[in-house]
């Protein structure tokens, strides 16, 4: 079993916010004729999808952003269930809006969801999806991160909402150095002409 948690913040108010970004791409997977209903256990909504022969426990945590990791620890307990098989996606204001950034470790970037799982679990080595919201720029970040897509954003952050859920079925079937060099890899950059001898 694997399990892919999407971080959020639960209830009508943040529902469609930069911050539920990891939500979203859960409730896209959920959609699936593959997927079960979610379920309240273990402070969170739980469905379980059947890729192949892979069974994928979809995880939305409901104790808020900030104190996700409990959800998550009481998940792979419950499961027995080992940090290498588990997957965090979440936002970034690091990154470019729609740039999906995979990785196998490391630090919570400031993150805070990913900050509280890590207190719990006790280690940072379990793979994250980020998906980059952009920068607040002038704006402050908390007011940025629970503020909603702009129209003119929507069609972008549609597209890495799918490419999202492509790469975790990736890391599902391939693991997550494989989805790494797949997803991370950005566009290329037009070669500069060469100049005139």
């Amino acid at each position: 079993m694997k399990i892919v948690v999407g971080l959020g913040n639960p209830g009508s108010k943040y529902a469609g916010t930069r911050h539920n970004i990891g939500f979203m791409v859960i409730d896209y997977l959920a959609e699936s004729p593959r997927a079960g209903r979610f379920q309240s256990r273990f402070h969170g909504q739980l469905a379980e999808l059947i890729e192949g022969e892979d069974k994928i426990l979809l995880v939305k945590p409901e104790t808020f952003m900030n104190l996700s990791g409990r959800c998550v620890r009481e998940v792979l307990d419950f499961y027995q269930v080992p940090v290498e098989h588990l997957l965090v996606v979440c936002d970034d204001i690091n990154l470019p809006s729609g740039k999906l950034r995979v990785r196998a470790r490391g630090s919570d970037g400031g993150q805070k969801g990913l900050r509280d799982v890590r207190n719990h679990l006790g280690t940072d080595e379990y793979a994250r999806l980020r998906i980059g919201i952009d920068s607040p720029g002038e704006a402050g970040a908390v007011d940025y991160v629970l503020s909603r897509f702009r129209p003119s954003e929507k069609p972008v952050m549609e597209e890495a909402i799918r490419n999202a859920a492509d790469a975790v079925i990736y890391w599902v079937h391939h693991g997550v150095e494989a989805c790494m060099n797949k997803y991370n890899a950005g566009p290329e950059r037009p070669k500069k002409p060469k100049p005139a001898e």
